[in-house]
């Protein structure tokens, strides 16, 4: 299968500061891929290299065999960037967000308003299509900047904490349309704090932590590589020495944050404040 995302030996400084070190990651078409690690690791920063807003030191990263520093504006057009941060005019109305990103990619005025009308309706978001972007919740607001990522219909969509403050209802809503457009080729990059939801949603799992992908791999084979087995018995103790009245026996296999907390020794929340991951911009 073809790589959506090559990377190459990447390395990002910030003056003495290593952000990236020696990354190596190959992203197949139609995968959708997580990203963990603590705050600071270096997630969002991996992120602005290969969307192009952020230079990098050394190493290469190709988007379909682009190469992103050369062949910029190309590479661009195929990615959608849904941020970690809201970096829209907050009185714009929802609509107007949307209309506003298809202009920016040069769709032509009828096919933005067409699209811009799917996508608040995929998303739930017709009844607040009038409605400025500051007064909606912050789950609506999420759901719009996911909602205009996809205005170009992109081959990546890139997703960096799309579901942080949305409420579980929501969240699960939104992990339903995720699924949709990656059952129908879109490739999808997610970074989360919550390793639930990579666990879930995910076909494989990198882990990121000080600038270093330390392992990569599907949830499963993680948690069978880093994880014991044991037994959970439920039951009644007897009056003798020898035993007890087994009820139920259950095997125990770990889990991904069982996995996170060994590899890195450190909760996934932590804010190391390493000065790596700002905010990105579309």
């Amino acid at each position: 299968m073809a790589s959506a995302i090559h990377i190459s030996n990447l390395t990002k400084k910030y003056g003495d500061l290593t952000a990236l070190d020696q990354i190596n990651l190959s992203i197949p078409e139609g995968e959708f891929f997580g990203m963990l690690g603590p705050n600071g690791a270096g997630k969002t920063t991996l992120i602005k290299t290969i969307v192009g807003l952020a230079r990098i030191s050394s190493g290469s990263i190709r988007v379909f065999g682009m190469d992103v520093q050369r062949e910029y504006k190309r590479t661009k057009a195929l990615i959608g960037l849904s941020p970690q941060e809201p970096n829209t005019d907050r009185y714009f109305t929802v609509r107007r967000v949307l209309q506003l990103q298809g202009g920016y990619y040069g769709l032509p005025r009828r096919e933005r308003q067409q699209r811009a009308e799917a996508l608040l309706e995929q998303f739930q978001l017709t009844d607040k299509a009038d409605t400025q972007y500051w007064r909606l919740s912050g789950g609506m607001q999420k759901r719009v900047m996911v909602a205009r990522a996809l205005m170009t219909q992109p081959r990546i969509l890139i997703l960096d904490e799309p579901t942080a403050g949305v409420d579980v209802e929501q969240r699960h809503e939104l992990w339903e349309s995720l699924r949709g457009l990656n059952r129908d080729g879109t490739t999808i990059i997610l970074t989360t704090h919550y390793i639930d939801e990579a666990e879930i949603l995910c076909e494989r799992v990198g882990i990121i932590n000080f600038g270093k992908i330390i392992s990569c791999a599907p949830p499963k084979q993680l948690i069978a590589e880093h994880c014991e087995r044991y037994f959970k018995i439920q039951g009644e103790k007897r009056d003798t020495l020898n035993g007890m009245n087994v009820d139920d026996v259950e095997v125990m296999r770990g889990s991904l944050e069982e996995v996170f907390l060994k590899l890195t020794g450190r909760s996934i929340k932590t804010d190391e404040r390493r000065g790596t991951d700002e905010a990105v911009e579309p």
